[in-house]
């Protein structure tokens, strides 16, 4: 909302702060913000703990632009291999948690445990790397582009792997 909103320059223009170079560098990507909802399509979520939802994979992209510009950090949307990374925390198995999918209600909230609701993040056990939610809750937009014939396992290890968008449509979320 910072950035769909212009809240920092509203606040900036209240509190009578000259912008900075990184200000003028983030008002640039505010040009490209998303046109204004006719009504709120989050149903309250991005809000108050819940996972935000209702975003193109364009605005999550243009969002992390605008946000690298805004804290002089580098942010994008993590490829399909990082985000499997990040989720396997190093294991081996099938889940981070072990190869039962018996325990997955203690690790995710998914079709049998949410009453077809989402649920505020982090409310069950994470990863052994402390990330949660990562096998449930709502899907996660990566960079890579979808591709029934695209594998992240070929049986030998790949080097930076990432499917690069071609076509408009098909793109890969997870979660």
């Amino acid at each position: 909302e910072v950035w769909m909103f212009d809240l920092d320059i509203q606040r900036r223009k209240l509190a009578k702060v000259e912008e900075n170079p990184r200000d003028k560098e983030a008002d640039e990507y505010q040009l490209s913000q998303p046109t204004a909802p006719y009504t709120d399509m989050t149903f309250g979520m991005g809000k108050r703990g819940y996972p935000a939802i209702c975003m193109t994979q364009l605005a999550a992209r243009t969002y992390c632009q605008w946000l690298t510009a805004k804290t002089g950090r580098y942010y994008r949307l993590p490829t399909e291999a990082e985000w499997e990374y990040a989720c396997r925390a190093g294991t081996e198995t099938a889940y981070s948690f072990g190869d039962d999918p018996e325990s997955l209600g203690d690790y995710a909230w998914y079709v049998e445990n949410s009453d077809e609701k989402y649920h505020p993040i982090g409310k069950k056990k994470p990863n052994p790397w402390g990330l949660h939610d990562m096998h449930g809750n709502v899907a996660e937009w990566v960079l890579d582009q979808h591709s029934p014939d695209y594998s992240l396992w070929t049986g030998k290890p790949v080097v930076n792997p990432l499917n690069i968008p071609k076509t408009e449509w098909g793109r890969v979320v997870r979660g």
